[in-house]
């Protein structure tokens, strides 16, 4: 059967990402009406023009299903959001747009990253870890990765008793208080930190406890090359050091394998983070149900190709 038409993906180097191999093997799977997948790059923090122009490209082709954002979320959500006809609750609670969808003649929005995210953790860390390590949490970034993350720790019957998030702008830091204090969740233990260089992320590093969280959210390691650590950072024994990343230099995920032996860590890249980001809006695009056994069959498929 030809192809309907295709499906879209907003990113800044898209021609790079394993979905590109991916895709037509999971449409075939999932029997979707096209097998086709094209890339609008994007520069970071393009004009907004730039970024309403896309949606209405994406609105006004009837052969365009939808689209995945990736580092543009908030960009879109902020430049475009009234070319939506709806947009979801996590979406307008975090500012951002992941998942943009057709209903007939409708244009959706969606936030997926929080949803993403849970899935993506709930793999290494049981719904008892913090009660039982008293580990803390150190996010490095406060991007739409490193909000959701704070969020759902935030919301946990488990929760840590200390969540540090960083940024290196002010207005990042305040752009995340502020979705905690709109989704009702409780700040304290929360802690926002100004954290312009790595030697300031190294020393936030050497106050976390034993097992403690310690995620790159920062796209350090892939959009552009390096760390959020300095090249002496430490982590503390038996933490759990998350990079959103999959592909790039991963400078991060080097120096915590490095230290993997001798500090007993448990080093997790962001390969399954992107597996259910993008069955995530999959589903949505093509409104269909994503259950855990069509993930693990996706999984299957996509590390096959990885």
């Amino acid at each position: 059967m030809p192809d309907r038409g295709y499906m879209g993906f907003v990113g800044v180097t898209t021609g790079s990402s394993s979905i590109m191999r991916i895709f037509p093997a999971w449409a075939e799977e999932l029997c979707l009406p096209t097998r086709t997948i094209i890339g609008h790059d994007v520069s970071p923090n393009a004009p907004r023009e730039v970024y309403r122009s896309l949606v209405c490209e994406i609105r006004d082709d009837p052969r365009h299903f939808g689209a995945l954002v990736t580092t543009h979320k908030m960009n879109v959500f902020e430049s475009a959001r009234d070319l939506f006809d709806d947009i979801d609750p996590l979406a307008t609670v975090f500012g951002e747009v992941s998942s943009i969808a057709k209903r007939g003649a409708r244009l959706t929005a969606a936030a997926k990253d929080p949803i993403t995210v849970r899935l993506a953790y709930e793999e290494f860390i049981d719904d008892a870890y913090f009660a039982r390590t008293g580990a803390h949490v150190l996010c490095l970034g406060s991007g739409g990765s490193g909000s959701a993350l704070v969020h759902q720790l935030a919301g946990r019957t488990d929760r840590p008793e200390r969540i540090v998030i960083t940024a290196r702008r002010q207005v990042k830091l305040d752009e995340v208080r502020e979705l905690i204090e709109r989704s009702g969740l409780d700040g304290g233990g929360i802690e926002y930190v100004l954290a312009p260089d790595p030697e300031l992320a190294g020393e936030l590093l050497a106050t976390m406890p034993s097992g403690s969280v310690v995620a790159n959210s920062t796209g350090m390691g892939k959009d552009t090359p390096g760390s959020p650590l300095s090249a002496g950072a430490r982590f503390p024994d038996e933490a759990i050091a998350w990079d959103f990343n999959y592909r790039g230099t991963l400078e991060f995920v080097h120096q915590a394998q490095a230290q993997q032996p001798t500090r007993s860590l448990h080093v997790v890249d962001g390969w399954r983070y992107f597996i259910h980001g993008w069955s995530q809006v999959v589903a949505d695009v093509f409104d269909i149900s994503m259950p855990p056994e069509r993930v693990d069959r996706l999984a299957e498929i996509a590390d096959g190709l990885r």
